[in-house]
């Protein structure tokens, strides 16, 4: 009774349209009341839950790809990835999904990817001749490699609802391969409908411009190999690899690049703080709420419930999949990942499932989930940009989502991918 009071508390205050945030909070409060524990103590939970010197790696990396974001780095690698793909049939979609994957190495959020991208590439691409809402998939498709590929903050995220026993430096590693495969996969189907519906070919980039294209774009590239040189030489952790990045972004985007100008500053100061209050909000509540699911046993519980039904992990990771992909149309990725990990830490132990795998599973499961409606933010965004209905972009998503499900397979039941990587970087 105590658990459906918990989670069934919760559940309504997310359906009458409370904050997933605060309805977390508000639940442990309900459940804690409901079994007689002082709230002092969820108190300290929430306070413990946002003292987390780990945590300041969030803001860091978001601020990092924000300014970069706005300083012309997305008009940059998108010019990039025309040297390499744009005269091929389809170009300019598969410029899109490659421009998705440089940038999701600097922004780390599907959301910023498509804002970014997509108001320079959806443009092109409808003008160039291709169909608006096939414009408006690529890029929102081609996003969620941003959620894989490191610095993913989701993965800290992960880290930390997974009570700090995986390693940081694992996850980024284990992101890389599971990243590029679902961009492989999207670049595929890509170069299907192209083909078969005769999308047009752009020119090749002259010869003499490929020289600065790439100087122009190695400057931001450079961030990526900042953070994950310096991790990987033990040079710093993590945490203060986003901070090396965040002065290294502010430098490059203010005096090199100098396309931001400097009293525009403050502003995306403020969006940055408003974005990383509200993620420290839902983590701090997360734990309290985490707490309570402790205290009730609902992990070990679910435990029970999931080898009651199968003890093979084959079978219990397809429930999980089936689950997330439903669960990730209404609730976005975040409070999901601190939601779920706690309860299914165990299970994943007692079967032997190595975290850092499980984890890139959620992340990339939960990252469909961004743009599948009737909640999808990065959908949203995407939908607002390309300046279709939600209803349109739906109707064309089908083949996406088998790519991008044949992504979340070979990831799921190919351990391989998530961790050769760390396995031979880090051991």
């Amino acid at each position: 009774m105590d658990a459906l009071i918990l989670l069934g508390s919760f559940a309504v205050l997310c359906a009458i349209g409370v904050p997933v945030a605060y309805a977390l909070g508000l639940a442990a409060i309900i459940g804690a009341l409901y079994v007689d524990i002082p709230l002092e103590a969820v108190m300290l939970k929430i306070s413990d839950g946002t003292d987390d010197f780990s945590l300041l790696a969030i803001p860091f990396f978001v601020l990092a790809g924000a300014i970069m974001a706005e300083g012309g780095m997305a008009l940059r690698l998108i010019n990039l990835a025309k040297v390499f793909v744009g005269f091929i049939r389809g170009g300019l979609a598969l410029v899109n999904v490659l421009a998705s994957t440089l940038f999701g190495c600097i922004s780390g959020s599907s959301v910023a990817d498509t804002a970014s991208i997509g108001s320079v590439m959806i443009p092109q691409m409808v003008k160039a001749g291709y169909p608006r809402v096939f414009a408006t998939n690529v890029t929102i498709c081609g996003s969620v490699q941003a959620l894989m590929i490191p610095p993913s903050h989701n993965a800290v995220i992960y880290s930390l609802a997974a009570g700090g026993t995986v390693s940081i430096a694992h996850l980024f590693l284990a992101g890389v391969f599971p990243g590029l495969l679902f961009g492989l996969c999207v670049i595929g189907l890509v170069l299907w409908m192209s083909n078969r519906r005769g999308f047009p070919k752009a020119e090749a980039v002259p010869f003499s411009q490929v020289g600065r294209i790439v100087a122009d774009a190695l400057w931001g590239l450079v961030t990526i190999f900042i953070i994950m040189g310096g991790i990987l030489s033990g040079v710093f952790t993590a945490t203060e690899s986003a901070a090396v990045a965040c002065v290294y972004a502010f430098l490059v985007t203010l005096f090199i690049y100098r396309d931001y100008r400097w009293r525009d500053l403050p502003h995306l100061v403020h969006r940055v703080v408003k974005t990383v209050a509200m993620v420290m909000m839902l983590i701090g509540f997360s734990v309290a709420f985490g707490y309570m699911m402790t205290i009730m046993q609902i992990p070990a519980k679910a435990t029970q419930f999931f080898l009651g039904i199968s003890q093979d992990k084959y079978v219990f990771l397809l429930m999980v999949n089936i689950l997330l992909l439903l669960l990730g149309t209404f609730m976005d990725l975040a409070p999901m990942l601190l939601i779920c990990t706690p309860i299914f830490l165990p299970v994943i132990k007692t079967l032997g499932i190595d975290p850092v795998h499980f984890g890139m599973v959620m992340i990339l499961n939960l990252g469909i989930g961004l743009i599948t409606p009737p909640v999808g933010p990065t959908l949203f965004v995407g939908c607002a940009i390309g300046k279709v209905t939600m209803e349109q972009v739906s109707k064309e998503l089908w083949p996406f989502y088998g790519a991008m499900c044949l992504a979340l397979l070979l990831v799921t039941y190919v351990p391989a991918i998530s961790l050769w990587l760390p396995g031979l970087l880090l051991k």
